[in-house]
């Protein structure tokens, strides 16, 4: 096969003219590794997915065991060659336009459902709005939309708030310590899917706390669910990059602290 130019190779997985070709890890690869794929390419405008995508990605590759492979066509969703990871990844918002078709969305559920892992950030609360009301039993919550009614907002305005750790024993966050950040407070989000949240902020235009980060189940699968993580500036805050590499890890079913660390003096 002749590669052109326009081509190029994120992780392993290669992108050719709109199409894409998984090929097999190198020999040798250790068994305690997790596939992560990436799915992103559209989003809000205001989210500017071409800068986040590769701080995510870097983020997580600081754990050796999380092994990112990124697509920037949320189409992909459909390919068979998903079930090759543990874990997918949502960083898009199909903003005014179709989301993935009917294929993906069957193809994603099962993915989940099966026993694989789901990671969403920030606005991929979002995705699929008015198309797939499953999605919400995925994602554990979801975007309220667009005219939510009187006296709701989609978030507060991007400034300084602290997160609170609400579940200290849970694997995500032990250990860890409350923070603060400066990001979009989302309180955006409705459902009534089962969840358990890790973190939590309260607002300080209203007093009440929303959730920021939180795990939840759809038939053997594992979703953990950040809404942080507006720009790269939010992305790039340590608390907020360990958090999603420990939901990352937890939601493929490893611990979500690599044990070289555990031991560490």
């Amino acid at each position: 096969m002749r590669i052109s130019t326009a081509s190029r190779i994120c992780g392993g997985l290669l992108i050719c003219g709109g199409l894409f070709y998984g090929f097999a890890a190198e020999p040798g690869a250790l068994p305690a590794k997790a596939r992560i794929l990436l799915v992103t390419g559209v989003d809000y405008p205001g989210h500017l997915w071409r800068q986040t995508a590769p701080v995510l990605c870097a983020a997580l590759k600081q754990d050796p065991r999380l092994e990112v492979f990124t697509v920037e066509d949320p189409q992909f969703l459909d390919s068979p060659a998903i079930h090759q990871y543990s874990v997918i990844l949502l960083h898009f918002q199909n903003w005014q336009r179709p989301g993935p078709d009917e294929r993906a969305r069957e193809n994603l559920r099962r993915f989940v459902e099966g026993g694989k892992g789901l990671v969403l950030v920030h606005f991929a609360c979002g995705a699929w709005h008015d198309e797939w009301p499953e999605f919400s039993k995925l994602a554990g919550r979801v975007w309220f939309g667009s005219d939510p009614g009187p006296g709701k907002r989609q978030h507060d305005p991007y400034g300084p708030f602290r997160v609170e750790l609400v579940k200290p024993e849970h694997a995500i966050v032990r250990g860890l310590a409350d923070f603060d950040t400066q990001d979009e407070l989302y309180t955006c989000l409705i459902g009534v899917h089962p969840i358990e949240v890790v973190a939590q902020a309260k607002s300080p235009l209203d007093g009440k706390y929303y959730p920021m980060a939180f795990v939840s189940r759809e038939g053997r699968g594992r979703t953990f669910h950040c809404v942080l993580g507006h720009d790269v500036k939010a992305l790039s805050v340590p608390a907020v990059q360990e958090l999603y590499r420990r939901g990352c890890a937890w939601a493929a079913g490893l611990d979500p602290v690599p044990a070289a660390l555990k031991q560490a003096p």
